[in-house]
This record gives structure tokens, C-alpha cells and sequence, in this order.
């Protein structure tokens, strides 16, 4: 049975009857874009087909595509022919593929993570040092459910950190006599930010009812990369980049190198940026099953 596109709903779903304001015709036709069910260049659904599936009259549904066109998601509102994505779905999403340039993992991360949460199952691989940037980034999606505005199902977190049980590459003392000093300090800061991890996500159980998985497996290694994979489509990778520094640990300044995850350089690859990209995609996540299922272990986040 094949379906007329000009009566399709814009997720591919059945049509809801739901009576919805403006903004909230808006924020769901965003998040459709965001995430890629709606692509750049793709028309949208006629206004009137718009206006059946949210069970709306169309001028609720004409003030929503003005306001995704006043946000540089849409482009030909108007009350003839149907909108269109635009070629650059917005200032806030970070480009991707061969032309796309680096950005600090702060700067390019945060809004990947909360497009990756704007899917009804969330699926996130990372691989760090500490997980202090995931934390970070993921905070904004956090607040946006808590919020009502982004309604995931089912979230799965995996995370692969260096076991508690290695001498680390870094950081590291530049006098090799502060060793368990800095290890300690850094066990702290990963089995923090961790619990904090899980903990965020595990509440939304409680809170929205949304399935919630977060694994941790301990590596035999200092990675000396950091790398996110986001719902299967996406690999973010960078490098650590290691300088000596000055530290006040303790009370006592102590020479050390180290390297600052947070602003590590954050290259982009996306399945559908190219053959290119999509092979570093794919060659990312059997790297990434491949470290879980062999030679990492059990972490425990604990003293």
C-alpha cells in the first residue's frame, strides 16, 4: 500500500489529532530536523496535512513553520506550495564531514549530544579519560526532557575509562615522586564524574518513566584518544594533547603533564556525510565493541 507524500505525517508516524499550540507544533517539527528525520532540502508536508496530524487549524500550523523560518530551519513559508528544510538546519548544529573544521570538545559536543536525544532510543558509546565532558554536555538534554521538550524512551550509555589499577600516562609528575598523588586525584575525579553520570540519568526512571541503561568497563590503558559515538550515525574523535604545567594539588604546587579533554581539538564524521566518513563511523564502533567485549573489565565507581 503506498502512501501519498503530500499526506505523509513528517515523522513517518500515524497521524495524531492532538489539538497543540503554535510552539508546540515548532518544537516537535525542530526536533524532527534536528535529528535528521526531516533532512536539509526535503519538503515539508502541506499545511494542511500538517494541520490533521496535529489535529490544528492551519493558521496554528502557518505561525509554526514562521517561527522554524525566523530560526533558519525552513525556507518558502507561505501559504502556497510546502516549506523547505534549509540546506543548514540552524546556527546551533555544528557542521560535519571532510569540509567541517575542529572545535573544542565543549564547543562541538554539547549540541551533538542533545540532538542525539531528540530519537526515541538514545543510544551514546564514549571512550575518555574521566568523562567530565560527557557530564557536561549532557546536561542540556537533561534539562530539555525535564522540561517536557525532548521525550526519549529508552537510553543506553556505555562508557569505557582507564582502569583503577594501572599507572596512568597522564597525568603524570614531571619529578616521577608525586605519582600516587596525582592518580588519586585523578580516580577521584573519574568515579565523580561517573556517579554523576549515572546518577542524572538513572532519575529519569523515576521522573519521565524512560527505560535508562549506563554501563561502565574499566581499559588496561591511558587512552590516548577520546572518542563519542552518538545513536550509531555519528563519531566524534579527538586527540589528548599533552603540556607541562603548574598544579596546586594539595596546598603544594606540583609539575606535571597533562592534558585538557575539555578543550581537545573534536573532529566530526557522520554516516551520511560521505563514504569517507561513513567508513570512520563504522571502523569507530567495531574499535570501540571491540575493547568492551575483549580486554576491558568490571569498573567499580567506589573508593
Amino acid at each position: 500500500m503506498s502512501v501519498d507524500p503530500e499526506h505523509a505525517s513528517a515523522s513517518g508516524r500515524t497521524r495524531s489529532h492532538r489539538p497543540r499550540a503554535s510552539r508546540d507544533i515548532a518544537d516537535e517539527l525542530r526536533t524532527r530536523i534536528r535529528s535528521g528525520v526531516l533532512r536539509a532540502g526535503q519538503r515539508m508536508p502541506t499545511q494542511a496535512a500538517l494541520a490533521h496530524e496535529f489535529g490544528v487549524e492551519r493558521g496554528a500550523v502557518r505561525q509554526a513553520l514562521r517561527i522554524l523560518q525566523s530560526e533558519r530551519l525552513l525556507t518558502n513559508v507561505s501559504k502556497g506550495s510546502p516549506a523547505t528544510v534549509a540546506a543548514v538546519p540552524g546556527p546551533g548544529r555544528p557542521p560535519a564531514g571532510p569540509a567541517a573544521p575542529p572545535q573544542p570538545t565543549l564547543v562541538g559536543l554539547a549540541p551533538r549530544i542533545a540532538e542525539a536525544f531528540a530519537v526515541p532510543h538514545v543510544r551514546i558509546d564514549a571512550l575518555c579519560l574521566t568523562a567530565v565532558s560527557l557530564t557536561m554536555a549532557i546536561g542540556e538534554p537533561l534539562r530539555q526532557i525535564h522540561a517536557g521538550r525532548l521525550k526519549p524512551a529508552k537510553i543506553d550509555v556505555r562508557v569505557l575509562l582507564p582502569s583503577r589499577d594501572i599507572d596512568l600516562a597522564f597525568p603524570v609528575s614531571v619529578a616521577a615522586d608525586d605519582h600516587g598523588l596525582l592518580h588519586r586525584r585523578w580516580l577521584a575525579q573519574r568515579n565523580a564524574q561517573g556517579l554523576v553520570l549515572r546518577q542524572n540519568l538513572l532519575a529519569l526512571y523515576a521522573t519521565h518513566g524512560v527505560d535508562v541503561r549506563v554501563c561502565f568497563r574499566a581499559l588496561p590503558f591511558t587512552p590516548p584518544v577520546k572518542l563519542y559515538l552518538l545513536n550509531g550515525s555519528e563519531a566524534l574523535f579527538a586527540y589528548y594533547t599533552l603540556k607541562r604545567r603548574e598544579r596546586e594539588i594539595d596546598h603544594a604546587p606540583v609539575e606535571l603533564y597533562d592534558a585538557d579533554g575539555t578543550r581537545s581539538m573534536l573532529f566530526a564524521f557522520e554516516q551520511r556525510a560521505g563514504q569517507r566518513d561513513a567508513a570512520f563511523v563504522e571502523q569507530s564502533r567495531l574499535w570501540f565493541d571491540a575493547l568492551w567485549e575483549t580486554i576491558s573489565s568490571e569498573l567499580v565507581l567506589g573508593p
